[in-house]
């Protein structure tokens, strides 16, 4: 799912092609892409774009009258910039916005609609979209501290929880724990004043390396490999590839359809942690030690 690396590049790119642009109108290829009708998508033919933003990991058109429409990728859902009155893309193909510079299609892979459109209108029905979590390129220490002491959880849920944190899931947490020298599953309340600041500096620092690596991959055009794993991230999606801090084999816990990817030796003091199937079924053969697999 495009987190706030990819969103931002994302919002960048459309800034270039649609503000200052007039709608002329919505084409829906899937009727259930469009969550809310308030306003109905004919109230929007003839607005002009006047800004983007971001809200958690949705991206929010604005348009003068203050309305807004709300646009969430979820997992497979991406943005095409076609010419203006294209059709929309064969069986991926879910909306199209018409705009006087051009057509901006959205499609979504796979044969599950998850991807998600809401018509808004006003200030106040679109903050009550946002899920409260804090803006973390913009947040202090003080205020990132408060959000993560805020509830006793691991430290990979309270950092993909958009009510405590904007726009952080399960791929950059991976990379953000991996470059704080943390444990996925720390409890918040068990952080000392160090550790904190040290996450605190690693949420920054991974965050703004992303997202400057994914603006000079996308160029003038839309990031092309929104996904979960790139091949130069340090651990998420790296499972049994060499750490490339201290090179011991990345580590995994798997839960439902997610994974969580951790370095035993740079972040558990060389202890592997038990993942909830495979652990259980090995019981007393499962290893304690990266030093057993490594």
């Amino acid at each position: 799912m495009p987190e706030l690396p990819d969103v931002t590049v994302y919002i960048e790119a459309l800034e270039r092609r649609i503000v200052g642009q007039t709608l002329l109108g919505i084409r829906l290829a899937s009727p259930f892409v469009l969550r809310s009708v308030r306003p109905r998508p004919a109230e929007l033919a003839g607005r002009r774009v006047t800004g983007l933003r971001r809200i958690g990991k949705r991206i929010v058109m604005e348009l003068d009258g203050d309305d807004f429409i709300v646009v969430h990728l979820m997992v497979a859902g991406r943005f095409r910039w076609l010419e203006e009155g294209a059709k929309v893309p064969g069986k991926i193909g879910l909306a199209a916005f018409d705009f006087t510079g051009g057509t901006l299609a959205l499609t979504e892979a796979g044969s599950t609609r998850r991807a998600s459109i809401h018509l808004v209108r006003g200030e106040e029905a679109l903050w009550a979209m946002d899920p409260g979590g804090i803006d973390l390129m913009a947040a202090t220490e003080d205020a990132f501290r408060a959000a993560l002491l805020r509830e006793r959880h691991t430290l990979k849920r309270s950092l993909t929880d958009p009510r405590l944190f904007s726009g952080i899931g399960n791929a950059y947490s991976d990379e953000i724990l991996h470059r704080a020298r943390l444990s996925p599953v720390q409890l918040t309340t068990n952080l000392d004043d160090e550790e904190i600041g040290r996450l605190h500096h690693a949420v920054r620092d991974t965050l703004a390396e992303w997202t400057d690596r994914l603006r000079r991959e996308a160029g003038d055009g839309f990031p092309a490999k929104v996904q979960a794993f790139h091949p130069e991230m340090a651990v998420h999606g790296r499972f049994g590839q060499p750490c490339p801090v201290c090179g011991a084999p990345v580590q995994r816990i798997r839960y439902a359809a997610n994974e969580t990817n951790y370095c035993a030796r740079c972040q558990t003091g060389g202890r592997l942690l038990a993942d909830r199937s495979l652990s259980r079924l090995l019981k007393d053969d499962w290893p304690r030690s990266i030093d057993d697999v490594a």
